[in-house]
């Protein structure tokens, strides 16, 4: 990192920020302490984060608690198989001056226009409803009769999936997919911490939780994660690892080649050095690691590979492939 002490103060901060963070969120969430880590980390790079886990595992209870304490504007989006894109982005109406009787059209924003969206179970609407997602994500902007609306910053998309009901539901587009940074499996809480839910949700309690973050400081650190140096053997490590996941490129490991259809496109590579940058100012580094790069890499490379009718019909995962290149790549 530059020797600029405003750089410095503000790596303090964000550490100080984060420890505040995990005290306060766990007033009202237990546990999932991992899956909160890789949400920070897409909150520092602008990415975007898909969760997927069985209902009851406190989704919406996470992502509401992390906008209050990050004094952030909430708008959970629930998605259905009649949801139309204007439910999402908005309309325009005509308006009526009530003194000069004028008609004009007038835009009504959705419930796009915040900065922590819930997309709630958004497989369980049609490609049309989920494409009205796109460009917000990649732009942070809506188009709408002819118009741009910027959106707010800091813009960030949650969105949620249950892995066992696939009825009813329509398969994200790997356009859309590939717009979100992290796909994060939760998972069932342990006994312990379960015991710990089931009687603090059954009793009557409020909880006070402080604000820790403001939209300001968090646009200052994902400024000063992008001013974060990475070293030249750590941005080709993320290449590499990347493009191991292609079957079709000529250095492709045999094991690649044998059970993969479709690897990672280049995304996968800035996500990844982006990523291992934040994760290095939330521990307090001034600059990333290999080892930041594997510990994130399973969570970007998680829906961007694609296993062929051989890994399915074997059981080969894509955590399976992922793990196997981390351990083979030369570093």
């Amino acid at each position: 990192m530059s020797n600029n002490i405003n750089d410095t103060e503000l790596l303090e901060q964000l550490v100080d920020a984060k420890n505040n963070f995990f005290l306060e969120i766990g007033k009202i969430v237990i546990g999932q302490k991992g899956i909160l880590d890789q949400i920070l980390i897409a909150l520092l790079t602008k990415g975007h984060t898909l969760l997927v886990g069985v209902p009851g595992l406190a989704k919406t209870l996470l992502i509401k608690s992390m906008a209050e304490i990050c004094d952030l504007n909430f708008k959970r989006i629930q998605f259905t198989p009649d949801l139309m894109p204007s439910d999402i982005t908005g309309t325009e109406l005509i308006d009526i001056d009530p003194e000069t009787e004028q008609r004009n059209f007038r835009f009504y924003k959705g419930p796009i226009f915040g900065n922590i969206i819930l997309a709630d179970e958004i497989n369980r609407t049609p490609p049309k409803t989920q494409a009205a997602l796109l460009e917000a994500m990649q732009e942070h902007r809506v188009t709408a009769g002819g118009h741009s609306y910027k959106l707010d910053e800091p813009f960030f998309v949650l969105a949620t999936q249950n892995p066992i009901e696939q009825e009813g539901t329509y398969p994200l587009p790997e356009a859309q997919l590939d717009r979100f940074m992290f796909h994060l499996n939760i998972n069932y809480p342990s006994i312990q911490e379960e015991v710990s839910i089931v009687n603090r949700t059954t009793i009557s309690n409020k909880y006070d939780v402080k604000k820790v973050f403001s939209k300001n400081s968090i646009t200052s650190f994902q400024d000063l994660t992008l001013r974060v140096p990475i070293s030249e053997n750590v941005v080709t490590y993320a290449v590499k690892l990347a493009s191991s996941t292609r079957p079709n490129e000529e250095t492709s490991d045999s094991y690649v080649k044998q059970w993969v259809e479709w690897g990672a496109g280049p995304r996968a590579s800035q996500y990844l050095a982006l990523g291992a940058k934040a994760k290095a100012l939330l521990d307090g580094r001034p600059t990333p690691s290999i080892e930041d790069i594997q510990s994130i890499a399973p969570d970007i490379l998680r829906h961007r590979i694609l296993p062929n009718f051989n890994a399915e019909a074997e059981g080969i995962k894509v955590d399976d492939i992922v793990n196997h290149l981390i351990k083979n790549i030369e570093v």
